[in-house]
């Protein structure tokens, strides 16, 4: 018997505009549960726009959206929150002047408001843990270099305990090292069975953790399907890989 996909998430025809710009122009895409999607594209594409679209911070101005069964179209960014949305930001900015632990219990109480500080701080903790930021704890988060704001951020969102994580930019301003050990708590992530929809621009970290891709151009999906034939496609090696990436892993291919 063939193992049935279960749908966690569907864009249909979703359209957002700022102005006379069209961010967004009919996007339709599903993801499933438990699957690690990447979302790339060259810059200006809308993949951030996507993403604070299915969010609530910037509503849709077409089409429909619908989460775990339930349309989500007009929702705001609290209650996504509460409905098991997460997302990480490309620019860390984190409560500055709060320890490192109260910036991720401040995340589980916001997405659960009815929680005590105490069982708030005592989850941070393992996130923490988790991410290997223990030691810093007690710290102010202003204290942190950019890789540790980018694990903290991390923490953050998994302190929401959510069913789909967004992920924008994770590895930006990382060096190499700093980018396998993110690497690393995605796929343990990942194996958790959170779904996880990233934003990158590593094509290395992409192909190493997504099991599909899909790919925005000027607002629009241009293709949708296993890593390995999205980077072939014709239209994706113009619009955004180019022709010496592509080149060299059809060679290696």
């Amino acid at each position: 018997m063939s193992e049935i996909i279960s749908e966690i998430l569907r864009l249909e025809n979703v359209s957002r505009h700022f102005s006379g710009l069209r961010a967004l122009n009919g996007v339709t895409l599903a993801v499933n549960k438990g699957e690690v999607l990447g979302l790339i594209g060259p810059n200006g594409a809308g993949k951030t726009t996507l993403v604070n679209t299915i969010c609530g911070v910037t509503p849709a101005h077409g089409g429909h959206i619908v989460f775990d069964g339930a349309d989500i179209t007009a929702i705001k960014t609290y209650q996504a929150a509460r409905l098991g949305l997460a997302r990480t930001f490309q620019i860390v900015q984190p409560f500055a002047e709060f320890s490192v632990l109260d910036n991720v219990a401040a995340a589980a109480l916001f997405s659960r408001p009815g929680e005590s500080l105490t069982a708030a701080r005592k989850e941070a903790r393992r996130h923490l843990a988790f991410v290997g930021l223990e030691a810093q704890a007690k710290q102010a988060a202003s204290t942190l270099t950019l890789a540790m704001r980018k694990r903290l951020e991390l923490a953050k969102a998994l302190a929401m305990r959510p069913k789909l994580l967004f992920l924008d930019e994770v590895n930006a301003g990382l060096n190499s090292a700093e980018v396998e050990r993110a690497t690393a708590l995605l796929h343990q992530i990942a194996a958790d069975g959170v779904t996880i929809v990233m934003i990158e621009h590593l094509m290395k970290v992409v192909l190493n953790i997504c099991t599909r891709i899909a790919v925005l151009h000027n607002g629009q999906l241009i293709a949708d399907g296993a890593p390995r034939d999205v980077i072939q496609n014709p239209a994706v090696v113009e619009a955004y890989l180019g022709q010496q990436y592509a080149q060299r892993n059809f060679a290696r291919g």
